[in-house]
């Protein structure tokens, strides 16, 4: 049966997010912030980018916009250029000094905003579906598609391994404690993926060279139209410091007792 909507655009925003490079050390700004110059696309980032890319190659006669949008400091861009070379038509990168040190609340409302600005200057009149992974890399609280969903006042999805449209309705499967689940909702919707979702696609070289011919727009929290206090985190972190080094374990040299060694130890750490 033809997709009822196939006639109207579709745009659909996906979330990245620049973090850490679990590669390197991390380390602590003089704002007690985690030092984000050098980040890298998240991987749990890649999931809802290639769900978004699927669903636009496989749409019949439907003109569909994948568009990027990351928030975080000047590095963040990494990120979002990163999204353009692995196949997103264009990028937004929300970044402004009161944004650091955002908790969720923070997050889903400077995000919001940034949506709905992306909307008013899109040349697009199309239905909007928001796409983001399970959890960020470095937070991980999985809270943010719940917030921006809540603020956007549309459908959330969560936790979904399989995205497809069909007939004007966005489907998922989803895996919960004890079943699988196939639901659907009417767009626009807030969609979260997993990382069983699908296998992410890595840029070739024909794609990171069109990357740079991409759009790619910075935006404030003044250009979105919000200020700083809508920003302001209910929580503000004290003190941070790195964590102690580890320690060397215990060696335990078999004599013929090593048994009776494991049993000991794990006695005095309570394990047993």
């Amino acid at each position: 049966m033809p997709d009822a909507a196939a006639g109207t655009p579709l745009h659909i925003i996906t979330l990245v997010k620049s973090v850490p490079d679990a590669q390197l050390e991390r380390r602590f700004t003089e704002e007690r912030h985690i030092d984000r110059s050098e980040g890298v696309l998240g991987e749990l980032d890649e999931y809802p980018l290639e769900t978004a890319l699927r669903i636009k190659e496989t749409a019949e006669e439907r003109e569909i916009r994948v568009t990027a949008l990351t928030m975080g400091p000047t590095g963040a861009s990494a990120a979002a250029k990163k999204a353009l070379q692995i196949g997103a038509d264009d990028a937004y990168v929300l970044t402004d000094d009161a944004l650091a040190g955002a908790d969720i609340s923070a997050t889903s409302t400077a995000l919001r905003a940034a949506i709905e600005r992306i909307q008013q200057v899109s040349e697009l009149d199309a239905q909007l579906l928001v796409v983001t992974g399970m959890a960020s890399d470095d937070g991980e609280s999985g809270a943010v598609p719940a917030q921006l969903a809540e603020r956007l006042g549309v459908h959330l999805l969560s936790q979904a391994t399989s995205v497809e449209l069909s007939e004007g309705r966005l489907v998922v499967t989803r895996t919960a404690t004890v079943e699988q689940q196939k639901v659907s909702a009417a767009l626009p919707a807030v969609v979260s993926v997993t990382d069983q979702a699908n296998d992410p696609r890595y840029p070739n070289f024909k794609a990171i060279m069109a990357a740079k011919k991409k759009p790619l727009t910075e935006l404030s929290l003044t250009s979105v139209g919000i200020g700083p206090t809508a920003v302001k985190p209910r929580a503000q972190v004290l003190t941070a410091e790195p964590r102690p080094p580890r320690h060397g374990g215990t060696v335990i040299t078999d004599e013929g007792d090593a048994g009776v060694q494991i049993v000991d130890f794990l006695q005095k750490e309570r394990v047993l």
